[in-house]
């Protein structure tokens, strides 16, 4: 994939373009969590564990499946050059935003293991990831993370990294590929995509976490720049389901 054609710019496909993906097979999280194995969430940036699979999560410990969150990042660098979000204060925010959005979400009992590698360079560290990550994970255990083609260098350092040193089950989640590809895009594995349905509740818990995040929902007036989340990439994002690729 050439970085050029996965810009993560302007509003990107709209979300009524991608209205086919409910024809993609569902599938229960039990059938990708059995019982008695362990699901890791590996989440670059404190927010991408509720954007990605906040409703995978939540299913997952109604279904009584243990869940730990790997924080890699503390997501200091989402705000370049702001005064009113430097990456002093992203530090801080960020991870307090993620333990509430949590809290909203049901998961506020999640165990969580924050790594602190730096924001955008997570691909200089991937050795020290992948050396964590290899230590922490048992053979049984389901690894949940982003997509290694999303188009995003943390995400995809993320999906590499998990991809090597998991030896398990592994799960990826597509964040910002909603906004640089299109239906049928021959770039996407569609055949490894499923549909994990959510119910009302539960989209709901996940939209209240998302809420959560304030620093990424609102215009920062120091640089001019709109959210980092704006209305566009939250309506993909909170669809009635979310897709893993197996």
């Amino acid at each position: 994939m050439s970085d050029d054609d996965r810009r993560i710019e302007g509003a990107g496909t709209p979300e009524t373009d991608w209205i086919g993906l409910e024809a993609l097979p569902a599938i229960a999280p039990r059938e990708l969590v059995a019982e008695g194995q362990r699901t890791v969430i590996v989440a670059p940036h404190p927010d991408d564990e509720i954007l990605a699979c906040g409703g995978l999560m939540l299913r997952l410990l109604e279904e009584r499946r243990e869940v730990v969150l790997v924080a890699v990042t503390d997501g200091a660098g989402s705000h370049p050059g702001s005064r009113l979000w430097p990456p002093e204060r992203l530090a801080r925010e960020r991870p307090r935003e993620s333990r509430e959005a949590l809290r909203r979400l049901g998961a506020g009992a999640v165990d969580v293991q924050r790594l602190g590698l730096s924001d955008t360079r997570v691909v200089q560290q991937a050795s020290r990831l992948q050396a964590w990550l290899e230590r922490f994970l048992r053979p049984d255990d389901v690894v949940v993370t982003t997509w290694r083609g999303d188009g995003h260098p943390d995400h995809e350092a993320c999906g590499r990294i998990c991809a090597q040193a998991a030896g398990c089950g592994l799960l990826e989640t597509p964040v910002w590929a909603w906004h640089w590809s299109w239906p049928g895009d021959a770039r996407v594995p569609w055949q490894r995509a499923r549909r994990v349905v959510l119910t009302t509740s539960q989209l709901a818990a996940k939209r209240a976490a998302v809420e959560a995040h304030v620093s990424q929902l609102a215009e920062d007036v120091s640089t001019g720049q709109g959210p980092v989340l704006p209305a566009t990439a939250l309506a993909r994002l909170l669809r009635p389901f979310e897709v893993v690729l197996r």
